[in-house]
């Protein structure tokens, strides 16, 4: 796992991705939950998120970098944080 000191810097040929995601212009809150939404009201907000995602074309670039820094917060290519930590567990137990 890369740590995110060790990223590197602000350079557009790493990062110019971004500028190409299916979020962008999107408010944020629909990508990050507020403190205490859990249950129904989640599900909803994080469904909303990933229908973005799953019409993004840098989808796999935006998942691969979550995954890369432990992103702990947010919906990052279609993925929620728990679907990120679940995954990155099932890697270093295998």
């Amino acid at each position: 796992m890369t740590l995110p000191h060790q990223l590197p810097g602000p350079n557009a040929d790493f990062w110019d991705w971004q500028l190409h995601g299916a979020c962008r212009g999107e408010n944020s809150e629909v990508f990050y939950h507020p403190d205490g939404e859990r249950g129904r009201a989640r599900a909803r907000r994080e469904n909303r998120a990933k229908a973005i995602c799953a019409e993004c074309p840098v989808m796999e670039l935006c998942r691969d970098h979550a995954l890369a820094v432990a992103e702990p917060y947010g919906i990052w290519g279609g993925m929620s944080e728990t679907e990120r930590t679940v995954l990155l567990r099932k890697r270093v137990n295998a």
